[in-house]
């Protein structure tokens, strides 16, 4: 199956190039300019994405719609699109439980569209071997192919729907988990005072270069910590119904909503204030 239309919902910094890959193999590839702000537009240009106008109009000239917002909106935006009477293929690309994704395709076909779960890993699309795009469900194979030749790696996964999206949660779970973790751990040890210690054991002995990483990782969280807060809360949906406790990602979203002040800081600060954020929220008031 060949598409004639790919759809963008909608072009953030990592959506903005997903469609924008997909430009050699699909003849049209829009988005919709209403209601988005100036940065948005300034991506789809940098893109070649042609302006449909309204999401109305996006969705009624689409065969292939991808989606890809931040996890609190995937399903609402779904419901939307199915409103709209979409016909075509929708593919949700979203870091959403493997459960949230069964119920988003629910949402589609029962409105007479079709469904393909897809999970995004490594950010937005710049060169070869950056970003892959992993797809499951019965037209996977389809999708992959607007991607063949470009700088996105779509690779199609067993599994059905649901799959992409566990293999999303289950690689979140350990990158962005582990900094959450480990930003946890070096605020701790500073409000117990044992801070300069504990860098001294691991550089000396335990894990040489682990408090340089861990820096460098939180510093990179914090501008897009407030979007990694919903991803948070999927991935400990996504343990729960595994039947695994989730509280480990509970906790790494009420770290990450500490830094939700940073949205989008560039530069971020330095990882030594960061975690002074993370125990402000500590402090009594007036202290």
């Amino acid at each position: 199956m060949t598409f004639s239309t790919l759809g963008i919902l909608h072009p953030g910094a990592m959506g903005a190039t997903i469609a924008g890959s997909a430009r050699g193999m699909v003849p049209r590839v829009l988005w919709a300019s209403a209601g988005r702000s100036g940065a948005s537009r300034a991506r789809a240009e940098r893109q070649g994405l042609q302006d449909a106008g309204t999401v109305v109009d996006l969705v009624r000239q689409s065969d292939l719609l991808v989606s890809v917002c931040p996890p609190h909106a995937a399903e609402a935006l779904a419901t939307d699109v199915a409103a709209l009477g979409f016909q075509g293929l929708f593919v949700d690309a979203n870091a959403v439980s493997p459960g949230r994704a069964r119920t988003i395709g629910g949402i589609i076909t029962n409105g007479g569209g079709r469904f393909v779960d897809g999970g995004i890993i490594g950010g937005p699309v710049q060169r070869p071997g950056t970003t892959r795009l992993y797809l499951s469900g019965d037209e996977a194979e389809a999708v992959a192919a607007c991607y063949a030749g470009s700088n996105l790696e779509a690779l199609v996964i067993p599994g059905g729907i649901g799959a992409a999206s566990a293999l999303k949660m289950a690689y979140a779970a350990q990158t962005k988990g582990a900094t959450a973790l480990l930003a946890a751990i070096l605020a701790m040890a500073r409000r117990e005072g044992v801070e300069q210690a504990l860098l001294a054991e691991w550089e000396a002995h335990s894990y040489p270069g682990l408090h340089a990483r861990a820096s460098k990782s939180l510093e990179g969280a914090a501008p897009k910590a407030w979007r990694w807060v919903g991803e948070m809360e999927e991935i400990a949906a996504t343990f729960e119904q595994a039947g695994l406790p989730g509280g480990a990602y509970e906790a790494a979203v009420e770290l990450y909503r500490r830094l939700e002040q940073h949205a989008d800081a560039d530069p971020p600060p330095p990882a030594s204030s960061l975690i002074d954020d993370l125990l402000r929220a500590l402090q009594p008031a007036g202290t």
